[in-house]
This record gives structure tokens, C-alpha cells and sequence, in this order.
């Protein structure tokens, strides 16, 4: 579950504390972390202008992601007061060995996929005006297949590590191809959990 995948080059910062994953799971939050990681070092106003919301707002929410060491002040350019994300990306993990992560990281995960999908859908919206060989690149796209546990891990890091090809590419601009653009990718690899009578998934092998 991860807020925000992260770029190579830099540790993502990763944590399994439902005290910090509780902090991080608010849509502003959220927000502002994505514009950090997009443009680096920003103010307050800056968020504000990018999110729609007040000042204020942004400088509060900026002051509770420091509170719980998502963000640190950068260096000051004159009388502006800007903000970075701390590490590149971030991690929320659940834990089974630390109570009450499920939920959080869950909680988390839950606020990721709407905001995502939220940019999908205008992405659709504005489908018409983009350019068909940008639209010709690019994919959504779904797969249901059987696989064992080890199986799933493995194709889960696999879709992490797809993007470690365009590595530094956000933080130096000299790296970046002529005619390139900024690209997402949203990944979610899962088991289904269809319940038996008993409440417990079934596998291969089981009679129903």
C-alpha cells in the first residue's frame, strides 16, 4: 500500500506505525505530498494555488506532515518559507506484528485509490485533446489469473520496479529524453477473497 511510488535514486520512506499512517490519510495531505514530489521544494502558497484551498489550510497540514516526518523545511528564499518531502516516496506497510496497521495502511490505500482514480477519469475527460499518438501510448488495462502466494509477491515487485528504467529523471532534468512528459502508473496486484461457508477463501484444490 503506498501513497506514492517511489522514484530510484532516493529511499522512499517507509513506515508501518498507524499513529504516522492515521496522520497521513487525509485527501489534502495526500495532495500536497504529490505536488512535493512533482516539484520539489514548495511554499504554502504554492499548494494553495495548485489545490484550491486557502493558505492557511496548506500551512496547517504542512505544519502536521513535519509533526510526523513526511515533510521538512527547505532552505528559505528570502521572506518564503518552503516545504520537501522527506525521502522519495513513501511506503505504508501493513505489519502483522503491529496492532491496528491493517486499518491504517488500509485507510491510506483507500484515499490513494480515489485520488488516483479521480485522475484517471479526467484523464478520460480530456482524452479529446490530447494528441492520438500520446493516446495510442497509453493503456488501461485489467487481468484475473491463478496464482500461488510466492507467485503474487513476486509479480507485486515486479509492478513496483517497473518504473526503476526512467530512474532520476523527476530530480535531474538533463536525464529526461527529448519530446518527454510527465507519466503515471497505477498498479494494484491482489488475491481475490471470494469466502466459503466457513468464512475462509478457498484454493486450488478445494471442493466446494
Amino acid at each position: 500500500m503506498s501513497p506514492s511510488a517511489p522514484q530510484p535514486g532516493r529511499e522512499p520512506l517507509v513506515t508501518s506505525d498507524p499513529e504516522r499512517m492515521r496522520a497521513l490519510a487525509h485527501p489534502l495531505r495526500l495532495r500536497i505530498l504529490s505536488l512535493l514530489d512533482d516539484e520539489g521544494d514548495v511554499t504554502a502558497t504554492r499548494c494553495a494555488e495548485a489545490t484550491g484551498e486557502s493558505v492557511a489550510s496548506c500551512s496547517f497540514h504542512l505544519r502536521m506532515l513535519a509533526k510526523y516526518g513526511f515533510v521538512e523545511a527547505a532552505e528559505r528564499r528570502g521572506k518564503e518559507k518552503p516545504w520537501r518531502a522527506v525521502g522519495q516516496g513513501r511506503r505504508t506497510r501493513f505489519d502483522p506484528d503491529v496492532p491496528g496497521s491493517l486499518p491504517a495502511a488500509g485507510a491510506v490505500a483507500a484515499l490513494l485509490l480515489d485520488q488516483e482514480a479521480g485522475r484517471v477519469r479526467d484523464w478520460l475527460a480530456r482524452a479529446g485533446s490530447e494528441a492520438p499518438e500520446w493516446l495510442l501510448a497509453s493503456t488501461l488495462t485489467t487481468a484475473s489469473f491463478w496464482a500461488t502466494r510466492d507467485e503474487l509477491a513476486d509479480l507485486a515487485r515486479e509492478v513496483e520496479a517497473l518504473t526503476d528504467r526512467f530512474a532520476g529523471r523527476w530530480d535531474d532534468p538533463s536525464l529526461r529524453p527529448a519530446g518527454s512528459r510527465p507519466a503515471r502508473l497505477l498498479g494494484v496486484v491482489n488475491a481475490d477473497v471470494p469466502a466459503r461457508r466457513d468464512g475462509t477463501p478457498p484454493v486450488a484444490g478445494d471442493a466446494r
